[in-house]
């Protein structure tokens, strides 16, 4: 296994994955077993041990109370945005209030409390892992993510020991994969329905350049949605009230186990009906006495789902507005996310854009592949692709009366800059507070809040005497930095927006800090990847060299190599650093014969007969 130093990562809300460019094509990273997707699941153990990924999914059903799902959606909440989630969450979510006022999400699990960003960070370091631990990363993320959601990626990335080098949006990464097979001009529609969040982002290739015209999604729309509906009705014929009875700040149920099954039934009666007509919804759960099956049709699971394709199509129309086009300039329609093989999915996007949908990558794939495009482009120095995007929610400050003055609009290309000069209200005003939001709607009420910024040390003056120049800056991963200066007396100041729930630059510091006591079980893993790469690697070459030359040696010669190579492979197995370079040192001088025999064949034609003893070491 080749261990990359860089790699594309998809943190998905149901599976992640990572990438990697090898010969100049994005590969996506296969476990043993040829697996690429990680279930973006965690259980926890009571003697503190954690499983994520495929043995986490698997103790769904027996532990709910200590595994996770779907952290992705709590990324950048507050514990008001969670409202609609909470109902069907089998776990305890809080909301601390730190000493500057800022709000933190906790998920209460196990008798301790993860942030948001710790938990994703326990997946990243998963798919790092599968990966072999390389240092750098692409992350990419819904492109509606405002910047709370996108600083949290970030944090979990730094958290998880990588260095975040682009937060990239899942549609444009996933455009970008595209992008390889069809290398002509032209406008592409991306319609990304994941397991929690949906997008759809309008672009326009040329020449190896890739524009986003447009973005519009929702990022309380995806598969996970679907389950609910389905988890809804049995829930009902069953007489069982999914809204129940709730501590006033938790998602606290009374039957996580139940939950749990419900929502297991309902994910697999939807693929399902995405192969057959038909499918039965199945809970049992002998030691409780609970036994419930009831049959769907793709019908009916199709009128169920109606109503959230329509709010999709609103958004699809939405970012077509915003590009000034029609559904009939759009050249090709590309999907992702996985709740895009969902039979009634393509059928309506085909219909809404006139044009079958291109169904030729993975949809599960195909944006991880895109991400690790844009890791190549950025450590490689490739210039035969540029990557354009865009501010998904237009940036603001609060102005009086509680009115929202945007400052950088949706859809401008990113890195932007733009200024807006400000002035007192009050005479002799030496402080002026920012608040900062975003968002499109008019009120300060409607719209996101990311935390304020004071510009201090003002001189006296007379109301609306003083000029103040705010400058918002967006860079290339749409996080928002603010700057403000006095014109008149160059009073200054600038700070990189922190969102007012979430963690601190000093938090994050703490978290990794604490992350780099693993370093040392990290460098071992690696190294015994490495180890384990290059033992395998001899053994081939030397069963190869002992099928050409092997009756040159003499009986204890090669019974030191069988014995050798019985003990590497143990070695292997094992899977012991120490063991296994003890096991390549003993290998390597019992294969040390045959290495002279293989090396005298090839000096005797290379120089007419030579061999290695005859020669003269002062003319080498």
């Amino acid at each position: 296994m080749t261990i990359p130093s860089v790699v594309g990562i998809d943190l998905g809300t149901t599976f992640s994955l990572a990438a990697d460019v090898e010969n100049g094509r994005p590969v996506v990273v296969r476990d043993a077993d040829g697996v690429a997707l990680v279930p973006s699941v965690i259980s926890f153990h009571d003697d503190g041990s954690v499983l994520v990924g495929t043995a986490a999914k698997e103790r769904a059903l027996s532990d709910p109370e200590h595994t996770i799902f779907s952290v992705k959606r709590l990324m950048g909440r507050t514990l008001a945005d969670l409202k609609k989630e909470l109902e069907l969450i089998p776990h305890q979510i809080v909301e601390r209030e730190i000493a500057d006022g800022r709000k933190v999400l906790h998920v209460r699990i196990a008798g301790h409390e993860y942030t948001p960003e710790e938990l994703s960070a326990m997946i990243l370091k998963e798919v790092r892992k599968r990966a072999g631990y390389p240092t750098k990363a692409v992350i990419t993320v819904p492109a509606y993510f405002d910047d709370s959601q996108r600083q949290a990626t970030r944090d979990a990335g730094r958290i998880a020991g990588l260095d975040v080098l682009r937060i990239v949006n899942e549609p444009t990464a996933a455009a970008l994969a595209y992008g390889l097979e069809k290398r002509g001009s032209g406008t592409i529609a991306v319609y990304d329905l994941g397991g929690g969040t949906f997008d759809c982002s309008i672009l326009s290739l040329a020449e190896g350049v890739f524009k986003v015209l447009a973005t519009n999604g929702d990022t309380y729309l995806g598969g996970d949605d679907f389950d609910r509906l389905l988890m809804q009705v049995a829930a009902n014929e069953m007489g069982i009230d999914l809204q129940g009875d709730r501590k006033q700040e938790a998602g606290d149920r009374k039957d996580p186990e139940l939950l749990q099954h419900l929502r297991d039934a309902a994910e697999r009666t939807k693929i399902a009906l995405s192969i057959s007509e038909r499918a039965e919804f199945k809970v049992e759960m002998p030691s409780r006495g609970v036994k419930f099956s009831r049959e769907f049709t793709r019908a009916g699971f199709e009128e169920l789902i109606r109503p959230l394709l329509d709010r999709s199509l609103e958004r699809c129309k939405s970012a077509l507005r915003d590009a000034r086009l029609t559904p009939t300039q759009i050249d090709e329609v590309v999907l992702v996310g996985g709740s895009t093989r969902i039979p009634y999915v393509r059928k309506r996007v085909g219909e809404f854009f006139a044009k079958t949908p291109h169904t030729g990558l993975n949809p599960d794939e195909v944006v991880a592949l895109g991400a690790a495009v844009q890791a190549d482009i950025l450590t490689s120095g490739r210039r035969d692709m540029l990557l354009l995007d865009v501010v998904p929610l237009s940036l603001g400050i609060e102005t009086f009366g509680g009115v929202v003055d945007k400052v950088i609009h949706r859809n401008t290309t990113v890195p932007c800059r733009a200024t807006t000069r400000y002035t007192t209200f009050a005479d002799d005003q030496t402080v002026i507070l920012l608040n900062i939001y975003q968002g499109e709607r008019e009120l300060t009420q409607d719209c996101r809040f990311l935390g304020t910024f004071k510009l201090a040390g003002i001189p006296p003056m007379p109301a609306q005497f003083a000029q103040v120049d705010v400058t918002f800056l967006v860079n290339q991963d749409g996080i928002l930095t603010v700057s403000a200066k006095e014109q008149r007396s160059e009073v200054q100041a600038q700070v990189t927006v922190q969102p007012a729930h979430g963690l601190t630059q000093t938090e994050v510091e703490q978290l990794v800090t604490e992350s780099i006591e693993h370093a040392q079980a990290d460098f071992t893993a690696r190294r015994l990847i490495e180890l384990c790469n290059k033992a395998e690697t001899d053994i081939r070459h030397t069963e190869k060299q002992l099928a050409l030359s092997g009756d040159q040696l003499t009986p204890d010669q090669r019974d030191a190599i069988t014995t050798a190579t019985a003990n590497l492979r143990t070695a292997i197995a094992r899977n012991n650093l120490g063991a296994l370079q003890n096991a390549l040192d003993a290998f390597g001088a019992a294969t040390n014969p045959l290495a002279l025999i293989v090396m005298n064949e090839v000096l005797r034609k290379g120089l007419g007969g030579t061999d290695v003893d005859d020669l003269d070491p002062n003319k080498l």
